[in-house]
Formats: C-alpha cells, sequence, structure tokens
C-alpha cells in the first residue's frame, strides 16, 4: 500500500515526494519480512510465532546434543513423599461421637427396684424398714412419743462350737407371733431381722424381744438369740443415730456365748 500510494503521488504531480515515500515503504516491507522476533521479546506463558507453551518450543527447538538432557529431565523420579503417599494405607473412619452407643456395647444394667417384702420370709424388706423408721421417728417428735428399735440375729449350733445361721422361716414366725399390728418387722440384707417398736420404751422393748427368745428356744433349744436394744428418745434423736445405736448393742451382744439382749448407752 506504501509503493501504491508513492506512485499515486507521482502521478499527481508530486514526483520526488513520491519516490521518497515509496522507498520508505518498500524498506519497511523488506525489514518486516526479513525480521525474526527475539524470544525474549515474547509473554512468558507461550510463544507468540508458533502459539505453542515454551516448554514445548524449548523441546523442539533444543539441538540434537540436548535431546538426551531434556529426556532425563523428563524421567525424573517423583519424590519419595508422593510415592509413599501413592502406597499409604487408608485412613480409619472417624469414631463416633462419644454420646453414641455403640451397636455391640453391653446393654446397661437395669436400675435396682426397691423391694417392699423379703422374698423368703415375707416380712418388709430392709428398703421400706428404713424409710418407716424416720416417719415414725419424725411422728414421735411431734407426739413427744418413744419409738422401740431392736436389732436381732439368731444362730445354731453355737453350744457345740458350730454355730451357723438358722431358718429365718423360724425367725419370722416367731417375731409374727409376738409383735403388735403397730410394730414393723423386717429381714435385712445382712440376714438380721430389724423391729420398729411403736410407743416403746426401753424397758417394753427388751420385753418384747425376751418373748420373742422363749418362742425360739421353746422350739428348738440349740438355738442362740442377740439383740441390740435402742430406743428415741433415750439413746439417740434422729434415725442414723438410733440405728447405729442399735448396731453397737448387738456387737457387745455377740460377744457372749449365750443368749444376750443388750441396751445401748445413753448419750
Amino acid at each position: 500500500m506504501g509503493i501504491l500510494g508513492g506512485t499515486v503521488a507521482a502521478a499527481n504531480g508530486a514526483p520526488v515526494a513520491g519516490i521518497i515515500a515509496a522507498l520508505g515503504a518498500l524498506a519497511a516491507g523488506l525489514a518486516n519480512a526479513f525480521s525474526r522476533p527475539d524470544p525474549r521479546d515474547q509473554p512468558s506463558g507461550s510463544n507468540a510465532s508458533t502459539g505453542r507453551s515454551n516448554s514445548d518450543a524449548a523441546t523442539n527447538d533444543a539441538p540434537a546434543g540436548d535431546v538426551s538432557s531434556a529426556h532425563d529431565q523428563a524421567a525424573t523420579p517423583a519424590p519419595m513423599t508422593t510415592i509413599a503417599a501413592a502406597f499409604a494405607p487408608p485412613p480409619e473412619p472417624a469414631a463416633p461421637p462419644s454420646d453414641v452407643p455403640s451397636l455391640f456395647a453391653p446393654p446397661p444394667e437395669p436400675a435396682r427396684v426397691p423391694l417392699l417384702t423379703d422374698p423368703v420370709t415375707g416380712l418388709f424388706s430392709q428398703d421400706y424398714f428404713d424409710i418407716a423408721i424416720e416417719a415414725r421417728i419424725a411422728a414421735a417428735r411431734r407426739h413427744l412419743r418413744p419409738v422401740g428399735v431392736v436389732l436381732l440375729e439368731v444362730i445354731q449350733g453355737l453350744r457345740v462350737d458350730q454355730p451357723r445361721p438358722t431358718d429365718p422361716k423360724v425367725v419370722a414366725a416367731a417375731v409374727r407371733a409376738t409383735l403388735r399390728e403397730a410394730d414393723t418387722a423386717s429381714r435385712r440384707e445382712d440376714g438380721k431381722f430389724a423391729l420398729l417398736l411403736e410407743d416403746t420404751p426401753e424397758n417394753g422393748a427388751i420385753w418384747t424381744v425376751e418373748r420373742i427368745r422363749r418362742h425360739l428356744v421353746d422350739a428348738d433349744a440349740s438355738l442362740t438369740v442377740w439383740a441390740g436394744v435402742a430406743c428415741y428418745p433415750a439413746h439417740a434423736f434422729d434415725k442414723d443415730s438410733v440405728m447405729k445405736a442399735a448396731e453397737n448393742a448387738l456387737v457387745a451382744a455377740r460377744e457372749w456365748h449365750q443368749d444376750r439382749i443388750e441396751v445401748a448407752a445413753g448419750d
């Protein structure tokens, strides 16, 4: 287009200017045709003349002597950390939260249900006695009346040095035959018997235990009866203290090698 413009300009009456313009255009065209772009002037990400990436152009344009070095670079092994990661075992699954019960865990133990009666003798249970004595002492405190508590233990064969537990049903029968309807009799978990005597002072509690002892000994002379007696308010003023006093009295009675009714010491 530059040569054509100079010719047109010469035809229009400007021969010198047209020739100079034509020569300049011809020189510019030759320079563009024979000049090769410098790779340093191209963008870093691609080759402008071929449209290929720098890595492909470097591989194709490298001399024959550099082929091995390019091949060695391509064959460089991966780092050991990458290889170890490829052959590592899969991660273990995350443990379930602690509040989610496991399917293979044993079922929780059922809660203990308090019993009202002893399944062997039919008397009241220890759970019932522990509730009844607290209620009876509270009522006695309001009405200023005494309450007697007795812990009873009966064994067999003590006189021949072969002590063993007595049939609890025999003791229960003697207790039922002696106590009043207002009194409470229970069999404790340790095998002993606990008696709660309504409106009964110390002397009345001793006489009640003596009648039970006679009933048992008349049926079987090999039996030995030990008893500990404590009363409210003579020996203590609350449930725990009364029971502790009766237990101490029973321990003192068991020191005897014969029938014994021991009364708790007063505070």
